[in-house]
This record gives structure tokens, sequence and C-alpha cells, in this order.
């Protein structure tokens, strides 16, 4: 049965990949970036072009980029849906003379990484590698910030020798059972 690796060689073999990733990510016709709520695609063309010679489709599922009569830059499905109507795309000038074609996909589920752009992309990136910006409470929908918040409640009373919330709510069960119920003895009950 072959060992787990040491920390050390972990840390190597994660280096080489995150390496390897980033060459691989350099020889794509664009860069890309990522946070939990969205993607954003920078595709440079020729300074001299303007809005109306790039054609940029967008719809829930697919994107393609290209400079009209040319193949196009991107063309394909993407990884994960997105909403359109709150993504959208602009030709900026950048240093040097040159363009690019910025682009906005706001993500469909926000609460998921994507390894590409696009599921036809020649490179891929390592997901369970990404270390997530620290996000505020405020950020997430109600339901999600609720469970995010009772989980902090409960480290909190974990760390203190305290009872959890779930804990709190078996004790209570108990004292409304024993309430129903003086004739019986509770002395010798545990809870686990």
């Amino acid at each position: 049965m072959p060992s787990s690796p040491t920390p050390s060689e972990r840390e190597r073999t994660d280096a080489e990949i995150r390496a390897r990733e980033k060459e691989e990510q350099a020889k794509l016709p664009y860069k890309w970036t990522q946070s939990i709520k969205d993607v954003d695609v920078a595709v440079p063309v020729p300074g001299n072009l303007r809005g109306k010679d790039i054609e940029v489709v967008m719809t829930k599922t697919r994107l393609k980029v290209a400079v009209k009569g040319q193949p196009p830059v991107i063309d394909g499905d993407l990884t994960h849906a997105i909403k359109v109507d709150e993504s959208a795309w602009t030709l900026e000038t950048v240093s040097g003379g040159g363009k690019e074609v910025s682009i906005h996909l706001d993500k469909s589920n926000k609460m998921e990484w994507w390894d590409a752009v696009v599921t036809n992309a020649e490179y891929k990136i390592d997901t369970s590698k990404i270390v997530p910006e620290n996000s505020k409470l405020g950020d997430l929908d109600g339901e999600t910030r609720g469970m995010v918040e009772k989980m902090m409640y409960d480290q909190r009373q974990k760390e203190m020798g305290k009872p959890t919330s779930e804990e709190q709510g078996k004790m209570e069960m108990l004292k409304k059972f024993q309430a129903q119920h003086p004739e019986m003895d509770f002395s010798n009950a545990k809870m686990g």
C-alpha cells in the first residue's frame, strides 16, 4: 500500500501543478479570471478595431468571440450557465496601443468554480486548489447566511465547551418530556 505524500512532497507537487497550469493558461489566446460570483475574460485584438468589427454572442450556456471575417477566438459551450442579462462585453484600449474585448460573465450558480471558460478549452485548471477570497456574510443569500451563522455559533460553543444548537434543542426536548412525565426517573439519561 503506497504511503501518503509528506507535506513537503505535496507542496512541491502543488507548485509543479500551479506552474504547469500557469504555462498552459498563457498559451490560450485570451486571459481569464474568476471569483465565486463571476468570470472575466480579456481577448486581445488589434488597436485599429472598433466595436462594430467584433462579434460577441452570449447565451446562457454558450460564448462566441470573434473579429468579424476571422475564425473565432472563443467558440463553445460555457463550463457552467451564466445570467445573460447580468453579463456584458466592452472594447477597451490597453497600454501599448492595442485593444481588448473585455467580457464579464455573471455566474448562475455563485457557489461553484469553473475549470475553464468553455468546455472545449484546450487547458483546464484544478479547481480543488483554488483558495477563495474572504467573503462577507452580507454577500451571501439569506439561507446560506443563516447556515453559515449557525455553523459559526456551533463552532464557538464547542470551543467554549458549551452545547451546540442541536444539543441545546435535544436538551429542551428532554426538559419538556421531563415536565410532562414527572413520575419517570431521568437521573441516568445521557445525551448523545
